[in-house]
């Protein structure tokens, strides 16, 4: 049997070698050796971090529920945070979302809403809790705030981005009606967004229930104050109590959000 024929000139090798894609990675590999010589990264914190792990788990059995009345209260707060946050965090998504929609507004519109939107996506929970702890004072309202602008960001970034991707015929065929900008918004665009726009809400309060947590330790209220107390006094069997109590409620906010999006799709 004859030769097969050569490849043509000017085909490119099957399975070449991505030279430039190997030095990135090397470079990348360099990079983590030396971040983590930077960061006091070593086997022997490590081995020690372990044996402090170890003796912290073992406190920590078995848990304690016996201020079953102050966790109670606790996750009932976070619960309402959780909540209230969420319920208005969507309400005001929507108008911003809209106006974020670059094939539904004009760039005067649509830049300062996103623009608005980076600023409730540049800081984490915490760091917005805190500064409204500082205007506000400690409690539950502070918290609630800083969820609020934490859904605006999550929840308007997400609208806006399926609102971008609908299908332009529905709406241009409602529009050819004589249809008035309301009517666009309810007949050829709200059909096309709503199944994915309760996917983002009920994803927001499964974050919202999360982060009530978190919030609370810096003074947002909720179940993440008694967390911290119980660290604070070294009640590490409080604290596995606390967190199974948690990791109960976020399982059963699963359960019903994945019942919430077969309902409503």
């Amino acid at each position: 049997m004859s030769d097969s024929p050569p490849a043509p000139a000017g085909r490119p090798k099957p399975f070449a070698a991505n030279w430039g894609a190997r030095a990135g990675w090397c470079l990348l590999a360099v990079y983590l050796v030396y971040a983590c010589s930077q960061l006091g990264f070593n086997a022997e914190r490590f081995s020690a971090g372990l044996e402090q792990g170890q003796r912290f788990l073992a406190r920590m059995f078995p848990p304690n529920f016996a201020r079953w009345r102050l966790i109670a209260g606790g996750i009932a707060e976070s619960l309402q945070i959780a909540v209230i946050a969420t319920s208005a965090g969507i309400v005001l998504s929507l108008p911003v979302g809209l106006m974020a929609a670059r094939n539904l507004m004009p760039a005067w519109v649509s830049w300062p809403a996103r623009g608005l939107i980076a600023l409730c996506r540049s800081f984490h929970p915490i760091i917005v809790a805190i500064l409204f702890v500082k205007a506000i004072g400690f409690g539950a309202l502070a918290g609630v705030m800083a969820l609020i602008v934490a859904s605006i960001g999550f929840i308007s970034k997400l609208f806006a981005e399926a609102v971008e991707e609908i299908s332009a015929k529905q709406v241009e065929s409602i529009r050819a009606t004589g249809a008035g900008f309301l009517s666009v918004l309810i007949m050829g665009v709200q059909p096309q967004v709503l199944p994915r726009f309760i996917g983002f809400a009920t994803y927001q309060l499964d974050s919202n229930l999360r982060n009530s947590t978190m919030v609370g330790i810096v003074g947002g209220g909720g179940i993440g104050a008694s967390l911290f107390t119980a660290y604070q006094r070294f009640d590490f069997d409080v604290v596995l109590a606390i967190l199974i109590v948690i990791v109960s409620l976020i399982m059963i906010a699963e359960i019903l959000s994945g019942w919430a999006r077969k309902v409503f799709q």
